[in-house]
Parts: structure tokens; C-alpha cells; sequence
């Protein structure tokens, strides 16, 4: 798999709640070796100071020979010219000034534009003022140090060239329209060399500038580059993972944490309370107990249900930095994986159990059952020898089932899940169950709160789990009544939506001090072999279900299986 990493400006524009995967792993860090292709934050940055130096020039020469006194006082042998002068200038830093949202293909042609500008506009300003010897060629002196720093080596001494020409040019219109003397154009050759010199001696500065700006947009790429990978990450990890601040905000939620907190409520920026109000006193009792002393206060257990209502999840936190309070770092731990891995160590136990001594076990219960079958059909055997012979038999047959039972554990393949729609399937369950048990048809139930059930699920594992289910019940709660009937329910449950299947009985139910156990393996209360209920939650474990007990109102019994919802894998 690779990641695509999108550039800056979208990483930091979009804030997605989930963020989508990417499809490509290679970090955008090169930057382009030619110097400001485009211009740059900096590059605007200078332009922008150099647009308010236009702005105030036209301005202050405009007061200056507006409100001219002692000191102050422009001696402009042009003032017409040098009030239009002024004015145009102002007009061109306003355009320029707008013209900044343009779409520029180079900084080159921004800078070209600039300095043409300049020096086109103060040219008709020293002009009008009476040439170089106005002493105002220094206001070029700026546009050129700026723009120096923004171009190329080449483009500065060009910048240059255009300065000390436009001086130059007007220093002959000047002398050729008032016969200047020679002194004006040693003054106009002094300006054009200023000028040159501020952009040789600019150069060293501007390529550390332009080295810093490289150095500063590669860093920021590789930040952005980090953070987006940092975020696939965290949100990408198996394990659940939310960070909360110190105002009790969710910052930083994964998809599977969001998962077993319930999507709606949990997402960045939420209250934590409102997503799991368990969760919110859990972090509330850590915080007191990391702030007071050791042993001072007992930890509660730090246990919660999951949104869905069908796990167990454990919450273990860590702080994020030295405040208190301050983030905090919450990681979930599903019970039910813990416990999943230790039925699959019970389930490797007995198939090396099973694998070992079925054959052995096998053999000598079936010479005692055909044994004490033979010594029951003998003529010289008395009743009560009849009897012991009978549970010889029955005991053989139970010892032979515990043994197919286990076998069956050992050899169960990994499920095959498959979409299946309840309704199609549990009518045909009904009519199996029926001819094969011999069971009216009229006393196996069948209803739906919905017609559209769809599950995920492998479709043999299931009829297992149910037909387990409805075996039990014939046997134990049922039995031979004439007026019990059995039912099979399925729908969605209310709160988390998960569409779940069951089976109910109005037998006698299940003792309080046997629920508990009902489904560890070898547990029966002494009615069967042990085995059925713990295959039957272990079949619905490998197809992501839970198989659950309990007490039915007004009596008798309810096992309900919940899977997963098949439009969550959808979305996945």
C-alpha cells in the first residue's frame, strides 16, 4: 500500500473527520531548484512594503508643493508635470496594489513590472523637478534594493540598468529643454552608479534570503508531509486511541475508537461525556487519583460498555505532557479479544486432547455399549439387571457424544462469511428443523419485526448455532408438553441498530447460579455432555456475532445471537 501526500495548503484548508486513505507513500519534500518560480510568501511580503512606499512618495511630494514653506519648499520648474507625475504614481501603486490577485506565472515578471513602473514614474518626477539636481534620483534607491533582493542576479543588474537609464534619459530632456550644466549629469552618472551598487551589494542578502525561504517552505512540506502520515497512522492502528484535552474535548479520535464509542457522538472537538458519560467518570477518577498520593485513592474498574452493548471495553490512560489537568492520551482495549484469545487456547488444548485419546476412549466405551447390549438380550437376566445394563449403555452414549463434540472443536474450519438474509433462511431452517425432528410445524415459530434482515455470516456455522439452540430447548425445556411451542425471533435492536436472531422458549428457564456457567465447556448441571452451548458461542465468535443468555419475561428462556452489521462493513 502507499500514501499520497496532498501539498500544503490543502493538508491545512481541509479538516476531514475521517481521513480517507491514501494511495501513494512518497513525501512531496523536493523543492525546485530554479528560485522563485512563483512568487513566494516573502516575495509578497516586500512587494507589499514596497507598494506603501509609492503610496506615501506621490503623497509627501504632493504636500510638500501643496503646503511649501520655509524649508519645504519644491522648487519645481514643472509643478503641472510634477502634480501628474505624482498622481499617476499613486494611480499605478493602487494597480499594482490590486493587481496582487492576479494569477503571476513567475516572480520574474512581477519584479520587471515593478521596476519598470518606478522607473518610468519617478523619471517624470525628477523631470519635472529640474532634474538630478533635485536631489530626488535617491527615491529610486528603494524600488531598487527591493526588487534586487526579489530577482536573479541577471534581473538585478537589469532592474539597475532601467534605474540609471530612466535618470539618464530624463537628464537629457532636462538639459536639452533648460541647458542644464555639466554638473547635472556627473549627478545623474552618480545616481545610475548608486544604483548599480545598491544591486551588487543586495546580491550576497538575497541569496540568503532566498537559501532561508527554500530551507523554510521544504521544512513546512515536510511538517505537513508528517503530520498528514502521523494522522494515517493513528488512524489506521488496530488499536482504539483518543486524545482528550484538559476541557474534556475530544482532539484526536481513530476510526475504531469512534467505532466503540458510537459514531454520532464521537468525533474531534466533541465532549467526551456526551460520547461515553462512563468514559468521561473514568478519566475523571485517573486524574484524581495521579494528583493526590499514592494509594490515597482506590481505582475504580475502569471498564465500560461499548456503544453497540455487546463488548466489554477497558480504558487505560496516560497523560501528554506535565500539566494535570492536561491532553490525555486513552487507549481502549476490547475484553472480548482477551477473552477470544483464550477460548482459541482452550479450543488448541482440547483438539490436542481430543486428537490424543478420542481413538483410544472410543474403542472400549463401544465394547461396553455392544457388551451390555449383548447381556440385555439374555434370557437369564433379571430385571433389575436389566436396568444396571440400560445405564451402561446410556453412559456409553454420552461418554461417545462428549467425544464427537470435542472432535467437531478440532477439526472446525474458519468461517466462510457470506451476505444472507434472514428471511429467506429461517423459513427454510423451519422446514428442516421440523421433518427432521419430527416437530409440528405449528409449534416452531417463526417472526420478524423487518423483512429487509440482512446478515454477514457463514451459512452452515449458523444452521449449527440454531440448531443447537432448538435441540436444547426440545430436550430441556420443552420436552413432551403439548402446549410449549418454540420460537425463532430476528430484527434490529433498538439502540446500536445490529440485527441479531433467537430463540425463545417458555420453559423453565435456567437457574441464576447456573447462567453464569452455561456456556464454559464441560459445564452442564448434569442434564448433557457441556459441550453444546460452548461450540455454539464459539461458532458465533468466528463469524464476529455474540451469543448471549437471558431470563425471559414471564418465564423460560432466550438466547440471542447479534452479529455484525453488514453496512458497517459496507462502509469499511
Amino acid at each position: 500500500m502507499r500514501i499520497a501526500f496532498r501539498p500544503q495548503a490543502e493538508v491545512l484548508q481541509s479538516r476531514p473527520r475521517s481521513t480517507p486513505r491514501p494511495s501513494s507513500l512518497r513525501p512531496t519534500t523536493a523543492i525546485a531548484a530554479a528560485p522563485f518560480v512563483t512568487p513566494s510568501d516573502l516575495a509578497w511580503r516586500v512587494i507589499g512594503l514596497l507598494n506603501l512606499y509609492r503610496l506615501l512618495v506621490p503623497l509627501m511630494l504632493l504636500s510638500m508643493q501643496s503646503f511649501s514653506g520655509a524649508g519645504w519648499e519644491l522648487a519645481a520648474p514643472r509643478p503641472r508635470l510634477l502634480v501628474s507625475a505624482c498622481i499617476t504614481y499613486f494611480t499605478a501603486a493602487v494597480l499594482l496594489i490590486i493587481a496582487r490577485r492576479l494569477h503571476w506565472s513567475s516572480l520574474r515578471i512581477v519584479a520587471l513590472v515593478n521596476a519598470t513602473v518606478d522607473a518610468v514614474a519617478i523619471g517624470f518626477i525628477l523631470y519635472a523637478s529640474g532634474g538630478a539636481a533635485s536631489g530626488l534620483g535617491i527615491l529610486l534607491v528603494l524600488p531598487v534594493l527591493a526588487l534586487s533582493v526579489l530577482a536573479g542576479q541577471r534581473d538585478a543588474l537589469l532592474i539597475a540598468a532601467v534605474a540609471a537609464l530612466a535618470i539618464l534619459v530624463q537628464q537629457v530632456f532636462v538639459g536639452v529643454t533648460s541647458g542644464s550644466a555639466a554638473t547635472d549629469y556627473v549627478a545623474a552618472g552618480v545616481f545610475g552608479a548608486a544604483v548599480f551598487l545598491v544591486a551588487l551589494a543586495t546580491r550576497p542578502v538575497a541569496n540568503r534570503l532566498r537559501e532561508s525561504e527554500a530551507l523554510v517552505r521544504r521544512q513546512e512540506v515536510d511538517l505537513a508531509n508528517l503530520a498528514q502520515l502521523s494522522q494515517y497512522i493513528v488512524q489506521h492502528l488496530r488499536e482504539s486511541l483518543l486524545v482528550v484535552d484538559a476541557h474534556d474535548r475530544i482532539r484526536l479520535i481513530n476510526e475504531s475508537a469512534a467505532e466503540i464509542l458510537g459514531d454520532d457522538n464521537a468525533y474531534p472537538d466533541a465532549l467526551a461525556g456526551e460520547a461515553s458519560p462512563r468514559l468521561l467518570y473514568l478519566l475523571e477518577s485517573w486524574r484524581q487519583r495521579t494528583g493526590t498520593a499514592a494509594g490515597a485513592v482506590a481505582p475504580p474498574d475502569p471498564t465500560f460498555a461499548a456503544a453497540d452493548g455487546a463488548r466489554l471495553i477497558r480504558a487505560h490512560f496516560a497523560p501528554l505532557g506535565a500539566l494535570n489537568p492536561g491532553p490525555v492520551l486513552i487507549f481502549l482495549e476490547d475484553t472480548s479479544l482477551m477473552e477470544e484469545k483464550v477460548q482459541q487456547s482452550k479450543l488448541a488444548a482440547l483438539g490436542r486432547l481430543s486428537a490424543s485419546i478420542a481413538h483410544e476412549i472410543r474403542n472400549p466405551v463401544g465394547a461396553m455399549s455392544h457388551a451390555s447390549q449383548l447381556l440385555g438380550e439374555s434370557p437369564h437376566i433379571t430385571g433389575d439387571d436389566l436396568r444396571l445394563t440400560e445405564i451402561i449403555r446410556t453412559n456409553a452414549e454420552r461418554v461417545s457424544a462428549i467425544i464427537d463434540n470435542v472432535q467437531r472443536l478440532s477439526r472446525r474450519e474458519a468461517a466462510r462469511l457470506d451476505r444472507l438474509p434472514l428471511t429467506a433462511w429461517t423459513h427454510e431452517f423451519q422446514q428442516e428443523f421440523c421433518q427432521t425432528m419430527q416437530w409440528p410445524a405449528a409449534r416452531l415459530l417463526v417472526s420478524s419485526a423487518s423483512s429487509d434482515v440482512e446478515v454477514r455470516v457463514d451459512p452452515d456455522q449458523l444452521r449449527q448455532i440454531v440448531w443447537n439452540l432448538c435441540e436444547n430447548a426440545l430436550k430441556h425445556a420443552i420436552g413432551d408438553s403439548p402446549d410449549q411451542s418454540l420460537e425463532i425471533r430476528y430484527g434490529r435492536m433498538g439502540g446500536s441498530d445490529r440485527p441479531f436472531l433467537e430463540v425463545a422458549d417458555r420453559g423453565s428457564g435456567v437457574s441464576p447460579e447456573h447462567a453464569e456457567r452455561i456456556f464454559e465447556p464441560f459445564y452442564s448441571g448434569g442434564r448433557s455432555t457441556g459441550l453444546g452451548l460452548f461450540l455454539a458461542r464459539e461458532l458465533a465468535q468466528a463469524n464476529a456475532a455474540t451469543l448471549l443468555y437471558e431470563p425471559r419475561v414471564g418465564g423460560g428462556s432466550v438466547f440471542r445471537l447479534v452479529f455484525a452489521d453488514p453496512r458497517r462493513w459496507e462502509i469499511r
